[in-house]
């Protein structure tokens, strides 16, 4: 027999599938500040012994471990739950142990039910009673097992001995001292990251700030601020830019993605680097490092976070082709490689090589560009095409940076293969895009919201849907015109408690640069674009609209809530959130079919809220702002595209 085989042979309690845990502890669960982390084990041992579990935590940093009693649930399943009071990262773990005192208490019940003598059975009880006194550190607790163990022991007779040490006071004193010398611990710690509320909640706008009121030339930060006080009015709190660093000149991409710039033409935002700088610099037109600060600024002052785009990639004009050509990939003749996606070549774009021999010097770079933004009032990153790096880098750079700055958001914009868009959510990202773009039957809804924000995956995966992004125009949209916007707008919004629209979603812009093809005509990526935002049949009214429901509704501010609920027609889908207390019940009908009216009835979940089968109960609904009276579980809804395709229910007891 090995020493290992023998170690601890005390130690005999088991603990097992500790819940939460994302790959049995391999990554650490997510959640937000204030949240109560609950968490749950299976804990058993031989023999009949009470058993005591504890849940123990404290964050990174802290050398104490606090702690709190688990309780018994059933079937050898044991849960307890603490408070995360505080962003960062904390650790939790179970102890258990046999608690013999409490064991020998209900085995002294029974031998004097059944009549048995005493005697042994007291002295064993007195021994523990007495040890536990050695071990108190308080004058007060030691006098007072003392006191008890002298009761039981000048006890005349047996029925009172055996009231005495069944006196809970008593079992609460023997329970504060413990031996926990030889107890079980699980045997592996998990942790979970503590996110600012924003990582659950938040609605972006993404624009480009160099378009403004010109088509022909590129606006300021200074003009810029218009975008923002227009988000903020329509009730979004996070505005995305685009890369605003200078752009390159070299194989410049032309208007429609041409391959040769005509004079005039700005360049994709994403051919980073030029004579005028990099990474931590800013777009000559734009302005100076002192004019963005001042844009950040007037963002906070209208509630907005200003979140940057981190596109790690160079132009061929970039200071760190000729500063570090060992960054990037290169060709058997010594030439540096573009980006290639076979059949595309993006010849204005070098991709850097995260796994070359001077790694680390690049890793560093890319932490000290993150903490330089930081430092200029950003706290929010978009990462660009994260599934092309790899997943050791991003789980090194995010930990290092929120281990600095645990307030910090990382928004993963991977449109990938599905398990890799899980572990990059795993491996530190705060939230991730989806597939939402690419679900839009009922039963594709069904399937993958349920999935995304329901666990396993929701302990890690927060989705952020987008209905639009400046490089996909979805056929739904190109089809459905103004019906289909609003219905993937109130989907977006109310599915996922994190959403984001790219702007023109509030003009419908819906054409496409040819048929089959998911670009923009005129893609804002490659020119300036002036729009009219009080066109005729805009949608700024409805978007102001649906955000101030969300931001009203408590219910829609959480993102493992959801629901879905029966509806019998194919084309309608019915859903729902509620608060914790159940104080907010929020539905949610929508038309799917952006050509015709459908109507359905619907199932009310009336016994899971308290309702009963025949009690009548009042909803709001809040985007045409009417009240219905509904009665027990079956209701009905009619949905118009041209009207109103999709209905917000408010519930009223």
């Amino acid at each position: 027999m090995s020493a290992r085989s023998i170690d601890a042979p005390r130690r005999t309690v088991v603990i097992e599938s500790v819940e939460p845990a994302v790959d049995c502890g391999r990554y650490p669960v997510k959640r937000e500040v204030g949240a109560v982390l609950e968490v749950s084990a299976d804990i058993f041992k031989d023999g009949h012994e009470v058993l005591v579990a504890h849940l123990r935590y404290r964050r990174d940093g802290d050398r104490v471990w606090r702690e709190t009693p688990m309780r018994h649930v059933d079937n050898d399943r044991w849960a307890g739950a603490f408070t995360l009071a505080t962003t960062g990262r904390y650790r939790y773990t179970v102890e258990a142990l046999p608690e013999p005192f409490l064991s020998w208490a209900a085995d002294l019940e029974k031998r004097h039910a059944g009549g048995q003598d005493l005697a042994g059975a007291l002295g064993e009880g007195l021994a523990l009673i007495r040890g536990a006194a050695s071990r108190a550190n308080t004058p007060g607790d030691r006098t007072a097992l003392s006191a008890y163990a002298d009761r039981i022991e000048r006890a005349p007779a047996a029925a009172e001995a055996v009231a005495v040490a069944a006196d809970p006071a008593l079992a609460a004193l023997m329970a504060r001292h413990l031996d926990r010398a030889e107890a079980t611990w699980a045997e592996r710690e998990l942790e979970v990251i503590v996110d600012p509320e924003r990582a659950r909640f938040a609605a972006w706008y993404e624009f480009f700030p160099r378009s403004g009121t010109a088509a022909d030339r590129s606006a300021t930060f200074k003009e810029a601020e218009a975008q923002l006080a227009r988000a903020a009015a329509m009730g979004f709190d996070t505005v995305y830019l685009p890369p605003i660093h200078p752009i390159g000149h070299a194989h410049r991409k032309g208007r429609n993605n041409a391959l040769v710039a005509a004079p005039g033409d700005p360049g994709s935002p994403w051919a980073i680097g030029s004579t005028d700088g990099g990474y931590t610099s800013v777009h000559p037109d734009l302005g100076t490092l002192e004019d963005f600060d001042r844009f950040v600024e007037a963002a906070r002052r209208l509630g907005l976070d200003v979140a940057l785009d981190f596109a790690i990639q160079c132009s061929p004009d970039h200071p760190w082709v000729r500063e570090h050509p060992e960054w990037f990939f290169h060709r058997p003749d010594g030439t540096i490689k573009y980006a290639e996606n076979p059949p595309k070549k993006y010849q204005d774009i070098y991709p850097l090589n995260f796994q070359g021999e001077q790694a680390q010097a690049l890793w560093e770079e890319m932490r000290r560009i993150l903490e330089f933004w930081i430092g200029h009032g950003v706290s929010t990153f978009r990462v660009d095409n994260p599934h092309t790096k790899p997943v050791k880098f991003w789980e090194w750079l995010i930990r290092s940076v929120k281990d600095a700055h645990p307030e910090v958001v990382f928004l993963a914009e991977a449109f990938t293969r599905p398990k890799m868009m899980k572990v990059l959510a795993k491996s530190g990202f705060t939230q991730s895009y989806t597939y939402f773009t690419w679900r839009n039957t009922k039963q594709e809804l069904i399937d993958y919201l349920t999935e995304i924000t329901t666990p396993p995956v929701a302990e890690y995966f927060r989705g952020n849907l987008w209905p639009n992004t400046p490089d996909i125009l979805h056929e739904s949209l190109q089809r459905g015109g103004r019906p289909a916007f609003k219905t993937r707008l109130v989907l977006a919004a109310t599915l996922s408690s994190l959403y984001g629209i790219y702007s023109g979603y509030e003009l419908c812009e819906n054409v496409p640069r040819e048929p089959g093809s998911e670009e923009y005509l005129n893609s804002e990526k490659y020119e300036y674009k002036a729009r009219e935002w009080d066109a005729p049949g805009n949608l700024v009214d409805y978007v102001t609209r649906i955000n101030r429901i969300r931001r009203e509704n408590r219910a829609l501010h959480f993102y493992t809530n959801l629901r879905f609920y029966g509806a019998d027609n194919p084309n309608i889908l019915f859903y729902g959130k509620v608060t914790p207390e159940r104080d907010n019940l929020v539905f949610v009908a929508v038309n799917l079919d952006p050509f015709a009216t459908h109507a359905s009835p619907v199932d009310v979940p009336i016994a899971e809220l308290g309702i009963g089968a025949s009690q009548s109960y009042r909803v709001h609904e809040l985007i045409g702002d009417r009240w219905y009276d509904w009665r027990g579980a079956r209701n009905y809804v009619e949905l118009h595209p041209h009207v109103e395709p999709a209905q917000v229910f408010v519930l009223h007891r």
